[in-house]
């Protein structure tokens, strides 16, 4: 389980008005923006902007409200974007609750009797239960009657607790039940008081133990425990929640309904089970004589190693290479330090180069846009400084860009199976395969461990001409360290993190259900474009 919070927004704001906006995925469908983003758009919409730059909330696009799409800065790929104002929030009267968080109490150590946290909370403690019912059958192999493990829950909860000290049991003919595990002792009937340790209570097959006398799930801190001889969906010790399976037999293990099952119940709302297709991550089992190497290409795996890192260049002599001296400078910023081309660099004082005053201003050779040399050296000191240089404003590349992705290895071969919508043709398939480490100086934290999740990562591609096109494209992105890079990762929020780098792939061989996999009929054309936004095009492949 994980804790979930909600958050608070003033009426006026989009979400106080039910307003969302959302972006067109791979699939088709619409993707709702992150709640902040959604007000800043809404925001800029109001106010009859034109385009809003998302730059400055860290993320690379810009949004056209006239054409209603959205940019990727570098790729140069467009989206729509669309405006909903059918969502209606819950208003809330009073002062806002101090406490924000969910379950209340998981962090701050601050009680709470309400419904949805004493629901958590029970079946946090029934799944304990039932790991150490599990462990026990291990070890001493239990036959027969029915066993309930009891685990001690601490008595923090403010008013009624979830475990009484004193609770009476309604029924079971026996004044004494024998305590195992780490109990010891016996427990008297008539005032039950739990050990400090966890126990197992074991009673005959024919009894049934009810806490307080009472099944009632909307009131707190009473849960009810029924032991039955048979052995039934729900384990003992864990408390029957009203979900139901696809055949309508039921009550289910809790865990089975997920958090959004757990809150509809507590909410006293039905909940029925249903089983979601899985993607298909993987083709069928393939040995390794089934393996091909790739038509028109030599090898069969690429590594990247320490000693593939460039070394830096001197930044005076690269500026130089790609721009020209500009001898009247034009009445406009520079978008580097926003001061104007007219007057020195705002890196002056800052930066010193004796070949490079701060007042001189260059103009890039194949887009044209115009810099202050000074803020163009900054630039390029604060980057890779691998002897490339990228205009800020269109992103065009001089040079050859590389990246910073870490040591690891690339491998790449033909697999005898056909990728959905590619029928006539079989797959290639590529694992990439990079290993925990340590930052270095080109990293975000230097001297920092970094981990590598998921890998090796398997990725597709239909094996025909433009798929062995795109194969070529992506080794060479590779070799200059580009598919990879170390970050935040979007979907688990993971710091420090071997990442993908702005180069979608394909890792879903048999279907499409995450947006990951195919049929896809634009991918190839797509991948491509942000290839050649990483500086990586079809004219740098040689014959």
């Amino acid at each position: 389980m994980r804790p979930v919070q909600r958050n608070f927004y003033d009426p006026s704001s989009a979400p106080g008005k039910g307003i969302v906006w959302e972006w067109e995925n791979d699939c088709g469908s619409w993707t709702l923006y992150d709640m902040e983003l959604c007000v800043s758009i809404q925001n800029a919409y109001e106010k009859q902007h034109p385009w809003l730059d998302l730059s400055s909330l860290g993320f690379s696009y810009l949004v056209d409200f006239d054409a209603m799409s959205q940019t990727n800065r570098q790729s140069q790929r467009k989206r729509r974007i669309r405006r909903r104002m059918d969502l209606a929030y819950p208003l809330i009267a009073g002062s806002i609750p101090k406490s924000q968080s969910w379950p209340v109490g998981t962090n701050s150590g601050t009680p709470c009797t309400c419904q949805q946290c004493m629901l958590v909370h029970s079946t946090r403690a029934a799944s304990n239960a039932i790991l150490a019912l599990q462990q026990r059958r291990k070890l001493y192999g239990t036959e027969g009657g029915a066993t309930a493990a009891v685990v001690r829950q601490s008595n923090t909860f403010a008013g009624t607790s979830l475990w009484s000290p004193t609770t009476t049991v309604a029924k079971g003919h026996h004044n004494n039940i024998s305590l195992g595990g780490g109990g010891g002792g016996k427990v008297d009937m008539n005032g039950v008081k739990f050990p400090c340790t966890p126990a197992i209570v074991t009673l005959p097959s024919n009894h049934a133990l009810t806490i307080n006398g009472q099944n009632n799930l909307n009131r707190p801190g009473t849960q009810r425990i029924a032991m039955t001889a048979s052995r039934g969906s729900v384990p003992p010790g864990v408390p029957a929640l009203p979900v139901k399976n696809l055949t309508g037999s039921g009550p289910v293990h809790p865990a089975l309904a997920g958090m959004t099952g757990i809150l509809m119940c507590a909410a006293g709302l039905p909940v029925c089970l249903t089983r979601a297709p899985k993607p298909i991550l993987h083709p069928p089992s393939v040995s390794k004589s089934d393996l091909k190497p790739v038509p028109g290409i030599n090898s069969i795996r690429r590594k990247t190693k320490k000693k593939h890192l460039r070394k830096g260049k001197n930044p005076e002599d690269v500026v130089r290479r790609y721009t020209e001296k500009i001898k009247t400078a034009p009445d406009e910023d520079c978008t580097i330090c926003m001061e104007r081309l007219a007057t020195a660099s705002g890196y002056e004082g800052v930066l010193s180069y004796k070949g490079i005053k701060p007042e001189l201003v260059g103009k890039l050779g194949k887009c044209s846009h115009m810099y202050h040399l000074l803020c163009l050296v900054a630039m390029y000191k604060n980057g890779n400084k691998d002897g490339s240089l990228q205009c800020p404003t269109c992103k065009a590349i001089y040079g050859e860009k590389t990246g910073t992705q870490p040591p690891g290895k690339m491998e790449y071969h033909v697999i005898p199976h056909s990728l959905p919508g590619c029928s006539d043709t079989k797959t290639i398939r590529i694992v990439y395969d990079i290993p925990a480490g340590i930052q270095t100086t080109e990293h975000p934290n230097p001297r920092k461990k970094y981990s590598a999740r998921g890998f090796p990562r398997h990725c597709y591609l239909p094996e025909n001409e433009k798929g062995r096109k795109v194969l070529k494209l992506l080794i060479m992105a590779w070799d200059r360290r580009l598919i990879f890079t170390i970050g935040t990762s979007s979907t688990t929020g993971e710091t420090d993190t071997v990442v993908w780098n702005e180069i979608h792939h394909k890792t879903e061989f048999g279907s499409n259900l995450t947006g990951h996999g195919y049929p896809d009929p634009n991918y190839l054309d797509n991948v491509m474009r942000e290839l050649a936004a990483q500086g990586v095009g079809e004219d740098n492949l040689k014959d």
